[in-house]
């Protein structure tokens, strides 16, 4: 056997030992991937479920709101007639009281007149 042969022999074990050693990460690469892809067939599966589910929820919301939405309507024209109301109202019996707060009022001025002053010495 020569150098030659020798180093050989050397490089093909140098070699063999370094494709030994990369083996290791892509087998554990290998099993990432199937981890992932087992992974995302779970989530296909489960996702479906979820997605039916957040569709009746957002219709049955939708209904919901629309009740809402009617009620609301409802209060919006009963404030209004109640405004209206007492616009009514306050017209109605304010101009009178304040014409009797204007008459108490010179009442009072006229019976204060009336009275006697006291005399000071």
């Amino acid at each position: 056997m020569s150098g030659a042969d020798i180093a050989g022999l050397i490089a093909a074990g140098v070699f063999a030992v370094l494709v030994g050693l990369l083996a290791i990460p892509l087998i554990k690469l290998g099993r990432v991937f199937d981890e992932a892809s087992a992974a995302i067939r779970d989530l296909g599966t489960n996702v479906t479920p979820l997605l039916e589910e957040a569709t009746n929820t957002i219709s049955e919301t939708n209904k919901q709101i629309a009740r809402v939405d009617t009620i609301t309507r409802g209060v919006a024209d009963a404030t209004g007639n109640v405004s209206s109301l007492i616009a009514l109202t306050a017209a109605t019996v304010g101009g009178p009281l304040i014409k009797l707060a204007g008459f108490s009022a010179a009442v009072k001025v006229a019976l204060g007149a009336l009275k006697p002053k006291p005399r000071t010495k």
